[in-house]
């Protein structure tokens, strides 16, 4: 059957498949442009289906975000090269503004379904990883970064008992600050408050093992070793708790004392009730 190259390249432009695909569903259809599209698809699920066993390490993190709501969908990919694709790019924003949409916190059949449609087209493994939508409450301050075009993207959320409090700009440049300092260094709980007692006799039994394996140290008093134990402890919350950390723009200071100190100066009170961090690839 003849087949017109317009419409291979109307196939082609519609659905993304390449020249000679376009051609031989359109030869298979006889002709019948909207079967042709069908059988695209089908051959592109099943390519999808082969591909699902190939490691997606790649991807990105796609925000929208608006004043009190913010939605974030993790996308993984084989290649950063995909990860970077134009198309890729305009199909995640279009899945972020329907999570949002849908004030989806967790993937579903329909985000699911989307993404199917980008790894029909780019024919590589693609998927769905994560989906969460923040809300913010009155008297509380949402605000998003990301960083290395969507490998890292951090969202923190702050609260004032005054409504003018997140008007100040010394207040929001420490809010944006908090979410590059998190970025950064990636803590594992937001102040001491957080680890749970489970957690925190499992760093005492690791270091108390530590302690009895040192020869020098087993051999000291039983207070001595109750202090280093002590010591170990509270180092290891001042790195993995975020208040406790040294601040990312002066790090003689923690952030709590950034955070006083940003207080201080904008003449408010607030402070930094929770946050999340989410990174390409990375256990969810």
């Amino acid at each position: 059957m003849d087949i017109k190259a317009t419409d291979i390249k109307t196939l082609r432009e519609k659905t993304g498949a390449g020249m000679m695909d376009c051609k031989k569903a359109l030869v298979e259809a006889e002709g019948d442009f909207a079967a042709a599209e069908k059988l695209l698809r089908e051959w592109g699920m099943a390519g999808v289906e082969k591909r699902s066993g190939r490691a997606t390490n790649e991807g990105r993190v796609f925000v929208l975000e608006t004043g009190k709501a913010i939605s974030l969908v993790e996308i993984v990919c084989e290649t950063d090269f995909v990860a970077k694709n134009a198309d890729f790019i305009a199909a995640g924003d279009k899945i972020a503004a329907k999570a949002f949409e849908m004030k989806a916190d967790g993937p579903n059949e329909t985000l699911e379904a989307m993404v199917k449609d980008i790894a029909v087209v780019i024919k590589e493994n693609i998927a769905l990883k994560r989906v969460r939508y923040f809300t913010a409450a009155l008297g509380e301050y949402l605000h998003s970064y990301s960083h290395g075009e969507g490998k890292i993207v951090v969202v923190v959320k702050a609260s004032s008992s005054s409504g003018d409090a997140f008007a100040s700009e010394t207040v929001k440049t420490f809010v944006h600050d908090t979410a590059l300092h998190i970025a950064a260094f990636s803590p594992m709980f937001l102040d001491q408050s957080k680890p749970d007692a489970t957690w925190v006799e499992e760093q005492k039994e690791i270091f108390a093992k530590q302690v009895e394996l040192d020869e020098k140290l087993k051999s000291k008093p039983a207070k001595v070793v109750e202090g280093i134990l002590a010591g170990k402890l509270k180092k290891l919350m001042s790195e993995v708790c975020l208040l406790d950390q040294p601040f990312v723009r002066d790090e003689k200071m923690s952030v709590a004392t950034a955070l006083a100190a940003a207080k201080k100066e904008s003449g408010f009170d607030f402070s930094i009730v929770d946050y999340y961090y989410i990174k390409v690839g990375e256990a969810a």
